[in-house]
């Protein structure tokens, strides 16, 4: 046996502790173990296995210790949203900006304690805090618009058309990310702009009787236009998401989206004088609910583009239609028409497409990259 621990030469700096052995577990045993004539080269870490299989060569990633994590995130962020919707659907009387300052007050409230126990601060690294308010911004007017277009429209058309998202960061991600837009996400851009329209179903296309909406058809149009507004922004949030990666904290991330996002929504309910606390106990309750989930669907949505590649999670998200289908049936009575269904179709093929499709470069690229 040939211990390992060899003095040091002259001038020769003394070898660092790895990382997790401080406690001297695993000191002075043998890592160069002679079997007959022949020696295991091991590595340096004394960990009493044969290199290279003891350690990883650095800037690898390591396996998630639970596959498919990622996307279990995801699912579960797309139940507490699709209910968290059909909450707002049953409050009555107050205004789509006013729900969203009330579930950033939560937001805050729930992420505060997270910033003081991770010991993130409240502003981030100095080069990511410009993403930061970006992504703060963006993310409550999605927010905002979303919810509006809940109010005046049918659940399934106004959640379709937020699912187009993963259409519109290709695109994004093209402009800003220099990522390649190729006429395959051409194609995917073209079925999803056919999705919105078999939903929003303007009259000179299909004439002045629209059936199948909830109130008006001015009021139809106006959350068909939220909502598209609103996919934009959230796509936009999404390229920021990746763009900053695991450097921010989630935390931080949504700490900056309830800030902002509040101080946006008081000044706009100032501006429109909409402020007003809700008359029923139960309408309270709903508006507790919907920040408590919404808190709950964020978290776990930005968990799982932090730790799954966006390909997968943009898939999974396809869960979003499946339940705003189910809710809306159960729980509204509203059956949705064979153009929601179709434009359902469209939306999601054109989706699930552009997620496949980037999911498959990033695989080829990692490959590559391996040779």
């Amino acid at each position: 046996m040939v211990p390992c621990q060899a003095a040091p030469a002259a001038g020769a700096q003394e070898p660092e502790v790895p990382p997790g052995r401080e406690d001297g577990a695993g000191a002075g045993q043998p890592c160069i173990e002679a079997v007959g004539t022949e020696e295991r080269r091991a590595c340096g870490c004394c960990s009493g296995l044969p290199w290279p299989r003891c350690c990883e060569a650095p800037g690898t990633k390591k396996k998630a210790a639970c596959p498919g994590l990622g996307l279990f995130y995801t699912v579960l962020s797309a139940f507490l949203f699709s209910v968290a919707s059909l909450f707002l659907k049953k409050v009555e009387d107050v205004h789509s900006v006013e729900v969203s300052a009330i579930r950033c007050v939560f937001q805050m409230a729930f992420v505060l304690p997270g910033l003081i126990y991770y010991k993130t601060g409240f502003l981030g690294p100095k080069g990511k805090r410009i993403f930061l308010l970006f992504r703060g911004f963006l993310g409550s007017t999605a927010m905002i618009l979303l919810y509006y277009a809940y109010q005046v429209m049918p659940l399934a058309d106004a959640t379709v058309i937020t699912f187009s998202s993963p259409v519109f960061t290709s695109l994004l991600a093209w402009i800003f990310l220099k990522e390649k837009y190729s006429i395959w996400d051409l194609l995917f851009t073209l079925f999803a702009i056919t999705g919105v329209i078999l939903i929003a179903r303007p009259p000179f296309l299909f004439g002045s009787r629209v059936t199948g909406i909830e109130g008006s058809y001015t009021d139809h149009l106006k959350g068909t236009i939220a909502a598209i507004a609103s996919t934009v922004s959230a796509a936009s949030t999404f390229v920021i998401l990746r763009k900053v990666g695991k450097s921010v904290h989630y935390f931080l991330s949504i700490w900056y989206y309830a800030v902002i996002g509040l101080i946006g929504c008081v000044i706009a309910l100032f501006v429109l004088n909409e402020w007003r606390l809700p008359h029923c106990g139960k309408d309270r309750v709903l508006l507790i609910l919907i920040g408590v989930l919404g808190l709950g669907g964020q978290i776990f949505l930005t968990k799982a583009l932090q730790i799954e590649k966006a390909g997968p999670v943009s898939i999974m998200k396809t869960m979003d239609v499946v339940f705003a289908f189910i809710l809306q049936i159960l729980f509204l009575n509203h059956l949705p028409t064979w153009w929601t269904v179709g434009g359902a179709l469209c939306v999601v093929a054109s989706s699930s497409g552009t997620a496949i499709r980037k999911w498959r470069q990033s695989v080829k690229k990692a490959k590559q990259s391996e040779i």
